[in-house]
This record gives structure tokens, C-alpha cells and sequence, in this order.
């Protein structure tokens, strides 16, 4: 058929195409607000699309550093029958780290179904020795390695502390404020800080890890002290990690400061009380700040609490599932 025959050239179709792409899109527009208002009343859809966040657990919810031993494929098996969707692995807590186990638990996680999205480890660099700073770059640069032969995505780091009140039940007991030791100021220590991710984050990309810094005292300890930090370092592999159960003061306003800046988000309950203190998180409020800001990514339930963590770990998955919707 020749071109005159057929009333579609290709010059039409080209023009036919294209308004069809502006009508699409147009009627995207116009239906999104619905859409979204759809799922942010909750409501089920026919797609079978994912309506919250990926909600995991950390390892630490079934342990709590006590004497008592909870092996890391035990709360593996635990997360993945309790119906979470990912897993977090707590460095501590691990017995091994030589490749065969950290390939087993890798394995394991996949026949299960669960992906082990992030792995916690402790470092400080406020120390004002730089060779104990160097070692804290090299201990955390294992820790990277650790995380990239179990396959994990993103690796929780710290800032560390000064360790003026010595341990860390008298750090709790004032609620997580330090001064600088004497001689020394904060500003040095952030300085220190910097210099430490600036030489982890070359390493931790070659992995590809993500390394996120996460509200864990020290010059953390507030939203400004973290967002001083990550405005700091500009790369795409130093994300940040937000605790919700880490803000002793201003819980909430501190939460919304740091939220559009979530890379990750760990979320504490404390059924039967707190361990060493309790706040009065709600998870309502926390879900729309969540939309407000479009936080999709995923959620790791941090359970500190005194009660059975067969028990909590469950009301805690209801409770972040009923409330951390799109």
C-alpha cells in the first residue's frame, strides 16, 4: 500500500503519537491527586501495588547486648516468621565474620525471602589521638568489607563521643550531652570527623556500600550536630540514618528536620517500658511526616523495651505497618 492509500504517514503518526503522549500525561496529572489521595487514606487497590514502606528488623531487637546469646541466624529465621521484609544485621552481635558464615547468613536470607537491607557498627573519631582515629578508619573500612561479602546495601557509621561520663549508662543518665574533654572543643571533633568519612567514602563506593550516618550521640546527638556533618561531605554514597528514638529533646521538630534528608529510617518502640528511657513516639504522626516528605525507603525496627521480644517484635511490625503507608 502506498502512502497516498493508507491515511496515516508517517508524518501523522508521528503527530497522532505525540498528542496521544500529552493527553496521557495530561490525564496522569489530573488523576494523581486522587491517586494519592487514595493511598493516603489507606485504601487497597486492585494492583497489588506495595503500600508502605519496607519495614525490617535489626538484630539488636532480640538481643539488647545482655549476656544471653541470640545467634544472628536465629533472628534471621525470627524476622523472617514474624512477616518482616528485611533484615538488619547489628556488627556486635555477630560471632563470625570470616566469609563462609557471612555467605551462609546471605544464603539463608535469600531462601527466607528477606533481604538484609542495612548492617549497624560502632567507630568514633572524636579522639584526639589520630592514630586511634586511623585505626576507627580501618576498623570501619573492615566493617564495609564485612557488609559487601554479605551483599548489604548500606552501612550504619557514627561519629563516636567524647567519653567524658565513661560509660554509657551515665551518658544516658545526662540524656546523651557531653562536654569536649579539656583543652578541646566540638568544632576540632567535627573537623576529625569529616576528614574520617572523606577517607572511608572512596573505599566504601569501590564496595558499593552506602555509608549513612545516623543520630547516635556524640556530635549527632541533635539535628543540627547531623546535618552539619552531611552538609559538610558532598557525595552520593554518605547518606544519612535517622533514629527515631534518638532526639531526647524536641522529638518530633528534630524528626522532621532530619527526615528529607533519610537515606534509612530505624524505628524504636518500648513495650514494657525503657530500657534505659521511653519516649512517647507517635507513629501516627511520624507516618504523615512521612508522606509529607515522601519518604519511601526502608523502616528497621529498633525494639527496646522490657518485654518479650516475642511478644513486642510483632505489635511493633503491626504497629509501623498500620501507620507507615504511601
Amino acid at each position: 500500500m502506498t502512502s497516498d492509500q493508507h491515511p496515516l504517514n508517517r508524518r501523522t503518526f508521528l503527530q497522532s503519537a505525540a498528542t496521544g503522549m500529552i493527553g496521557a500525561t495530561l490525564g496522569a496529572s489530573m488523576s494523581s491527586g486522587a491517586a494519592q489521595a487514595q493511598w493516603e487514606e489507606g485504601a487497597a487497590t486492585s494492583s497489588g501495588a506495595r503500600r508502605g514502606n519496607l519495614i525490617g528488623v535489626s538484630s539488636y531487637s532480640f538481643w539488647h547486648f545482655s549476656d544471653e546469646v541470640s545467634p544472628m541466624n536465629k533472628c534471621l529465621q525470627l524476622a523472617a516468621e514474624m512477616g518482616f521484609d528485611a533484615f538488619e544485621v547489628l556488627e556486635q552481635q555477630l560471632d563470625r565474620t570470616d566469609s563462609a558464615y557471612l555467605r551462609e547468613l546471605r544464603r539463608d536470607a535469600f531462601k527466607a525471602g528477606i533481604s538484609i537491607c542495612s548492617m549497624s557498627t560502632h567507630q568514633t573519631f572524636v579522639r584526639v589521638d589520630p592514630d586511634e582515629r586511623e585505626k576507627n578508619v580501618k576498623k570501619t573500612m573492615h566493617s564495609v568489607d564485612v557488609a559487601n561479602e554479605m551483599g548489604i546495601p548500606t552501612l550504619r557509621v557514627n561519629t563516636g563521643r567524647w567519653d567524658s561520663w565513661g560509660s554509657f549508662d551515665a551518658l544516658m543518665e545526662h540524656r546523651g550531652i557531653e562536654e569536649p574533654l579539656p583543652g578541646h572543643t566540638d568544632e576540632e571533633a567535627f573537623n576529625w570527623c569529616v576528614a574520617a568519612f572523606e577517607k572511608l567514602i572512596p573505599y566504601a563506593e569501590s564496595k558499593g556500600v552506602m555509608l549513612c550516618l545516623e543520630n547516635h550521640w556524640g556530635l549527632a546527638r541533635t539535628a543540627k550536630g547531623l546535618l552539619k556533618i552531611l552538609d559538610a561531605i558532598d557525595s552520593p554514597w554518605f547518606g544519612c540514618m535517622l533514629d527515631t528514638g534518638n532526639f531526647l529533646d524536641d522529638t518530633e521538630e528534630q524528626i522532621e528536620a532530619v527526615l528529607p534528608r533519610a537515606t534509612m529510617v530505624q524505628a524504636k518502640t518500648y513495650y514494657g517500658g525503657g530500657s534505659w528511657y521511653e519516649l512517647p513516639l507517635d507513629y501516627k504522626r511520624i507516618g504523615e511526616l512521612f508522606r509529607k516528605y515522601h519518604y519511601r525507603g526502608f523502616v528497621s525496627l529498633e525494639f527496646e523495651g522490657k518485654e518479650d521480644p516475642a511478644v513486642a517484635v510483632p505489635k511493633s511490625l503491626a504497629l509501623l505497618r498500620e501507620n507507615l503507608y504511601f
